[in-house]
């Protein structure tokens, strides 16, 4: 049987503080009512890229410390300097091939015109950084009329179910209807994990018991979210690999469904992947966008790995945009990425 989830009888432990959390974020961001003359636009760009830094610090304490090292001594950029900014990048978890592109680049730079030192470095190497992230940024798909669907996929473990309750949050920020749809039927108890993170965000929820069909459960959610004009249908997936040919085939029904209510739908497929692992979460990403049809990743965890540069290694070699980075376990730790504020933040 599908249910839908309102709220709590009860508001959950966390709930009145997450959303006065919420409303802060709301009001900080311009939505107060009070008339806008531009100071309120600068102080919440300031205050992203404060939370990007602090999101990256354990990668800038590391990457950055090196390239200040570089910059410092560099009077005149050769392959000496060139070969140590390498070892820098890849540190990073920027990788091999990323890497290489990279430092290729400036070295038919430097061949060109000279590198006149190590600050030149900086400012040519933030340029490669930002043009790799930026390469496959893409208009995101937009239906005609709502919802715009997207779903949230990958293996277990990445944080898909708190991701799409964090999501719910940011765009209620954005003054958008949401509505949340449990199909992870799945994996134990990801279905009352999903109605927590819904009472805090003050979202609905479509459910149905566990171990109920997914494709059943988002034709209802579909149709509901059409009968009320909901602007925004996240949908919670069950966590698979690209190897288990059963699940992967679940998630092709789901896509079925999805697009003979809604033509282009899902609009949005985002792969949820874990910062802490690396290069080893890369390749496993890599067959699984080819399976799953993956328009952008989210990369959670960031703020826990001194190797953020992962988020450039994926923008290259997965050929993906970045379309939000987990930076805490709070229900506003959920932030758009900006390539801009990421090398920023990084390199100052």
């Amino acid at each position: 049987m599908i249910t839908l989830f309102t709220g709590y009888d009860e508001e959950p432990k966390d709930k009145k503080k997450d959303q006065e959390a919420l409303a802060a974020e709301e009001e900080s961001a311009g939505k107060s009512g009070v008339p806008d003359d531009g100071s309120s636009s600068l102080g919440r760009k300031s205050g992203f890229f404060s939370r990007m830094r602090q999101a990256v610090t354990r990668t800038r304490e590391t990457f950055s410390t090196r390239i200040n090292d570089i910059v410092a001594l560099t009077r005149e950029v050769d392959e000496s300097s060139l070969e140590e900014l390498e070892n820098a990048l890849i540190m990073s978890d920027i990788g091999v091939e990323t890497t290489n592109e990279i430092i290729q680049a400036l070295r038919e730079r430097a061949r060109k015109q000279a590198i006149a030192g190590g600050e030149e470095l900086r400012d040519l190497l933030k340029t490669q950084l930002r043009g790799i992230l930026e390469a496959p940024i893409r208009p995101v798909a937009t239906p005609s009329a709502p919802p715009k669907v997207t779903f949230l996929v990958g293996v277990n473990g990445t944080g898909k179910t708190t991701t799409s309750g964090k999501l719910a949050a940011w765009y209620r920020a954005q003054n958008r209807s949401v509505l949340l749809c449990a199909a992870d039927t799945f994996r134990a108890a990801a279905i009352e994990q999903l109605e927590v993170w819904a009472g805090r965000s003050g979202v609905e929820m479509i459910k149905t018991r566990q171990g109920g069909d997914p494709a059943a459960v988002l034709y209802d959610a579909v149709s509901a979210a059409k009968a009320r004009n909901i602007a925004e249908l996240i949908v919670d997936t069950a966590g698979r690999l690209h190897t288990k040919s059963g699940l992967m085939d679940e998630l092709d029904k789901m896509r079925r469904t999805a697009s003979k209510l809604i033509p282009g739908a899902p609009h949005e497929v985002l792969l949820v992947m874990d910062a802490t692992t690396g290069q080893n979460g890369l390749q496993q990403a890599r067959q699984f966008t080819q399976s799953a049809g993956a328009t952008g990743i989210v990369l959670t965890k960031l703020d826990g790995t001194a190797k953020g540069g992962i988020a450039v290694a994926i923008a290259r070699e997965l050929n993906l945009p970045v379309r939000f980075v987990g930076v805490g376990e709070q229900m506003g730790d959920l932030l758009e990425f900006s390539p801009e504020a990421f090398v920023d933040a990084l390199l100052g």
